[in-house]
């Protein structure tokens, strides 16, 4: 394995401008937390003043970031190998490792006290423990360890809508934990899919993924049972009121399609060195989540329009 040599540079700050710590904390991922967390906010039952709405989307954006930064700070030995993360900045030279460390404990420390002191403590406190959830037990413990390295470490990205929620409650509930397993099922497909075409990346690097360990064609059928799990969650909001029938109609449809990508995944030949249908299903995924959540506030919203107009 690789290991970046830092015994020159430590004690010095690098030249490193604006866009590259806007890189450490993975701006791509940061979108979905934002965009999830936001939903839980939305669909949560109650009111929270605009203002506080602000802040606290804005501490969850900064606490997803903090992550993001302190992942790539341990990971940045790795990181140097595989092609899909060898232009980072830490291990492109543009920043520090020692400045990656502080910028990510800083912005975790300044994230949670002030959703706390604005919000409310336990949002801030399930905040806290996602970023010790992403940063310590799946980069620094289980991404090394086992190949259940994402079912487990996935918890932390399926977190942000029970954090939304708790901002405007104070609590969790049945509904916030179906928004937690919908993120919470797909992540196996979704990264396992990215896995198979990037099985060699990997290996080079011993990160014990599913399909290194287990072989491709186990993790094809296991992606195939996650898909199939994620699409029951999907649907469930329009059976625990939480949406309604017209959602749950909207939700099979995208949830088929989903599972239907992950059938031309279960039946793709071990002589497709491309992995056509890995790459369609890892970019569906992306899409589908997206649309699954957009759902579910689009009928909040109209939901509340029809209400308002007394058509409910």
């Amino acid at each position: 394995m690789a290991v970046i040599d830092n015994s020159e540079t430590i004690g010095s700050l690098s030249e490193a401008g604006a866009g590259d710590f806007f890189a450490l904390l993975k701006p791509r991922v940061m979108s979905l937390v934002v965009f999830t967390a936001f939903a839980g906010l939305v669909l949560a039952p109650g009111h929270v003043n605009p203002v506080l709405a602000i802040i606290a989307i804005l501490c969850i954006a900064v606490g997803a970031g903090a992550s993001g930064a302190l992942n790539m700070w341990y990971d940045a030995d790795i990181d140097a190998v595989m092609t899909r993360t060898a232009r980072r900045p830490i291990p492109a030279g543009r920043v520090q490792p020692q400045e990656a460390l502080a910028f990510g404990v800083t912005l975790s420390v300044f994230s949670v006290a002030i959703l706390g002191l604005t919000v409310n403590w336990f949002s801030a406190a399930f905040l806290a423990f996602t970023i010790f959830f992403y940063a310590v037990v799946y980069t620094m413990w289980l991404k090394r360890s086992t190949p259940q390295n994402i079912v487990i470490g996935g918890a932390s990205g399926a977190f942000p809508p029970m954090i939304g929620w708790a901002c405007v409650t104070g609590g969790v509930s049945l509904d916030s934990i179906i928004l937690f397993l919908i993120i919470f099922l797909w992540t196996p497909a979704h990264f396992w899919a990215l896995a198979l075409f990037k099985m060699k990346d990997y290996g080079a690097v011993g990160v014990p993924m599913m399909p290194n360990v287990a072989g491709a064609a186990s993790t094809k059928r296991q992606i195939f049972l996650y898909a199939v799990l994620t699409a029951f969650a999907a649907v469930a909001p329009a059976f625990t009121g939480l949406a309604s029938f017209g959602y749950g109609i909207a939700s099979g449809i995208l949830s088929a399609i989903f599972v239907a990508y992950a059938v031309l995944v279960l039946k793709m030949p071990e002589s497709d060195e491309r992995m056509a249908p890995a790459r369609k299903l890892f970019a569906y995924s992306i899409f589908y989540l997206f649309a699954i959540f957009s759902a579910l506030m689009v009928d909040r919203f109209a939901g509340a329009i029809s209400a308002g107009l007394g058509l409910a």
